[in-house]
């Protein structure tokens, strides 16, 4: 690990004004500076200000500050009762150890896991611009089929972020001159184009303060994460979905995708293919083709593509009560 400065904030403007980066559980950041694939001249610990509180809104929704452990955001009983996509999701990512002090801001902006993204014997235009994307060609077995360009195939890990997409949230921030910013979280990631190591439209210095989700929304809810193993592993592929079915009808549907592209996934005509459907087979095989229509493997990970075919058939069945 390289040398730093560090410095600990006592407030959210005094964060962005120290003009370094961030730290508060530091479960992923920690990680890539021993590896010195992150080498911040300076840390900014944030840990100790006052947003780890999750609040009610005047419109039913929720106010998550930034530094709600996901231990605590997932056991949250306003949580459980309205959003149990959220907590089901953050219980199926990591450990409970990690989850202790993985923060909710954090889990938003953690980095890919790409093998040669961890390996800096490689090339991986993410860590270097422009020296080139090993994993194209490579072993990319756990690596994204939709949203890829010829600069990265990367995945966004977070298990959190995917519920998030489905639920609509909004990422507020505050920018180092003062300003506050409402971001969709469908606004929030970027896809890697030319330039995969530009990951969100945070401005350098930017700080999460605050997640708000809306009112808790109609019908049922899943999270659904196949994996190479039970515990602690990143998603193949993982679906939260949330759908409601009236008088026979699918009358709302969210649905957004893990382990399939550089961000949380989520593709309205998926949606639109379902809504005002009478549940079926045939109905969610048309969804599903809409979701894969530009899906692309590189080889170890073509099986993504018929598997998570199978996946979302499985939880629309689930989610719509219609077992055929």
């Amino acid at each position: 690990m390289k040398m730093f400065d560090y410095s600990r904030a006592d407030s959210p403007e005094a964060a962005v004004a120290a003009g370094g980066r961030f730290i508060a559980g530091g479960t992923n950041l920690l990680d890539l500076m021993k590896l010195q694939i992150e080498t911040p001249e300076k840390l900014v610990d944030i840990s100790r200000l006052d947003l780890a509180r999750i609040e009610e809104r005047y419109d039913g929704g929720l106010t998550i500050g930034a530094l709600v452990p996901n231990s605590d955001l997932a056991a949250d009983a306003r949580v459980i009762r309205g959003y149990p996509v959220l907590s089901r999701a953050l219980l199926a990512g990591a450990s409970g150890q990690l989850r202790n002090k993985a923060t909710t801001g954090g889990n938003l902006l953690q980095r890919t896991r790409c093998y040669y993204f961890y390996n800096t014997a490689m090339p991986c235009n993410k860590r270097v611009p422009g020296s080139g994307c090993a994993a194209q060609g490579g072993f990319n077995r756990i690596l994204a089929v939709l949203g890829t360009s010829a600069a990265c195939i990367a995945t966004h890990p977070s298990d959190m972020a995917v519920a998030m997409r489905a639920l609509d949230a909004t990422i507020v921030t505050l920018q180092p001159d003062g300003d506050r910013r409402r971001i969709p979280i469908g606004d929030f990631y970027r896809l890697p184009g030319d330039t995969p190591q530009i990951e969100t439209v945070l401005a350098p210095g930017e700080l999460i303060t605050h997640v708000e989700l809306p009112p808790p929304p109609r019908g049922r809810q899943l999270y659904r994460k196949v994996r190479d193993r039970a515990s602690y592993a990143f998603a193949l592929v993982s679906v939260a979905g949330i759908v409601s079915v009236e008088e026979g009808k699918i009358a709302s549907a969210a649905l957004a995708f893990g382990g399939l592209g550089p961000m949380p996934w989520r593709d309205a005509r998926v949606e639109a293919a379902l809504l005002g459907q009478a549940p079926s087979t045939a109905v969610f095989e048309t969804a599903a083709d809409a979701l894969l229509a530009e899906a692309k493997g590189q080889g170890s990970n073509d099986f993504k593509i018929p598997l998570t075919r199978r996946v979302l058939i499985a939880c629309l069945r689930d989610l719509t009560g219609n077992p055929a």
